[in-house]
């Protein structure tokens, strides 16, 4: 158990140093290069690379170069965008957005595969039940990776904080935030002035040294790992086509339980887009100012973080489904509240109320979502897996995509109506794995995982 749970510590820490920098750069790129649209261009351009990504990417790497060192090129990516926000331009920042969507998908797919594995390596051994370990291990990966939104929030608040100069917000311009915004407004103008060059630079020197550290720590730390060796005995003598390869994807789409999950998988795209692109600009930069935006998604980041854990304990009592029964409450709740509320200064606490709520149900998102898959389609991991990135990249594509051009009250209520289509489609593979777990324990024995129709993921 020591040597297992050593690599998900270092697979944990590794993205922990990574997406400090990724995340606090993604929150800030719609307040920084707001010029013509470019920061929200890149990060549309970012998910569209990674939807292509997905396609075809993540089985041939994996299969060629192991989770390992997939999970550590794959890294490599993520700096180069660091390192394309030091000049902000079109020439810049869209090709390192198209770099990084290209290594986003391989990433978490081998990150997934890894955990996967490993869960089921230790369950065998132990005799234990293979989905409650990789329950657990997701837990304590999104416990970890989930504050990382902490720390990358906080440096780019403490830095940006001391050259914030304190601006009065007239009630003509706070009337353009919320749900009923001006289209034609950027809020950015409402805000304290930009943050000097050598602020910016200092910030963006700080996240490409995560960066560099987060490689390092695979690299050296992290063992390599086999799913079967008779398969990767297999792999070494014959590598599948481009196109064979290209296709398993599509192919896992055969599947009807992975189609009726495909709303479920780009919800989590939509959700997370609205609160990073929409609620941070239209509400939070709009009626506060852009320092405060890195201290509101610590608060969401700290939720998100401590639930993650949670809720990877608990579903073992309670189910999953009784768990995305309250991620589906607590995230209606929100989006009813947030085409009400009119933001103003004198309501702090309620800018943060809303993103420790949204991070409440994004723990359930990810952790159950991911070990869903895990769970569900366990012979099939990778093409699985690839399927998640690229269906929650298309939410994000979509969601950013028409982020200029849409009110805010519209997109939630886009956002409801997603969220109300993924519970169909999920009750209907509830009732599919129900129906058939019956006459299926020989199958699901073999493979160390028991029928997915009690548990959560994580």
């Amino acid at each position: 158990m020591e040597r297992n749970l050593k690599n998900v510590l270092v697979i944990s820490f590794g993205f922990l140093l990574l997406f400090t920098a990724y995340g606090g750069l993604q929150n800030l790129q719609s307040s920084l290069h707001s010029e013509e649209g470019l920061g929200v261009a890149s990060l549309s351009v970012l998910y569209a690379a990674l939807i292509l990504s997905s396609m075809f990417l993540p089985p041939i790497l994996i299969k060629k170069l192991g989770c390992k060192w997939t999970i550590a090129g794959s890294m490599c990516c993520y700096i180069m965008f660091s390192l394309g926000n030091f000049y902000a331009s079109w020439y810049t920042l869209i090709p390192t957005s198209v770099i990084l969507g290209l290594g986003g998908a391989p990433l978490w797919s081998a990150k997934c595969t890894y955990l996967t594995i490993a869960g089921n390596s230790y369950a065998e051994k132990a005799e234990k039940n293979g989905k409650d370990i990789i329950n657990q291990y997701f837990g304590v990966f999104f416990l970890i990776f989930q504050s990382s939104g902490i720390w990358g929030n906080l440096i780019s608040s403490l830095i940006f904080s001391q050259a914030s100069t304190k601006v009065e917000i007239s009630e003509e311009n706070l009337a353009c935030c919320g749900a009923y915004d001006c289209v034609t407004n950027t809020t950015n103008t409402t805000g304290p002035a930009e943050p000097s060059n050598s602020l910016i630079y200092t910030l963006l020197g700080i996240y490409t040294g995560n960066g560099v550290l987060a490689v390092l720590l695979i690299a050296i730390f992290l063992d390599e790992i086999k799913s079967d060796q008779a398969e990767t005995e297999k792999e070494i003598l014959e590598t599948p086509s481009f196109w064979s390869t290209f296709l398993a994807t599509f192919q896992h789409l055969k599947d009807k339980r992975q189609c009726l999950l495909i709303p479920l998988t780009m919800y989590s795209g939509f959700e997370q887009g609205f609160l990073s692109g929409d609620y941070t600009k239209t509400y939070v930069t709009c009626a506060l100012g852009i320092h405060y935006v890195g201290y509101v998604m610590i608060c969401f980041s700290a939720v998100n973080s401590l639930c993650s854990l949670l809720f990877g304990k608990i579903s073992q009592f309670t189910g999953r489904k009784l768990l995305f029964a309250l991620a589906t409450v607590t995230n209606t709740t929100c989006i009813i509240a947030l085409l009400l509320w009119k933001p103003h200064p004198k309501q702090l606490a309620v800018f943060f109320i809303f993103p420790a709520l949204w991070g409440l149900s994004d723990a359930i998102w990810q952790t159950q979502t991911n070990g869903l898959y895990g769970i569900l389609f366990e012979k099939h991991k990778e093409a699985a897996f690839a399927n998640y990135r690229l269906w929650e990249s298309f939410g994000f594509v979509i969601a950013f995509g028409y982020s200029t051009k849409l009110q805010v009250y519209i997109k939630l209520y886009i956002l409801l109506s997603v969220l109300v289509l993924s519970m169909v489609t999920y009750g209907a593979v509830e009732y599919l794995e129900a129906k058939s777990s019956p006459g299926t324990p020989t199958a699901t024995k073999k493979e160390n995982v028991e029928p997915p129709t009690q548990e959560s993921n994580m």
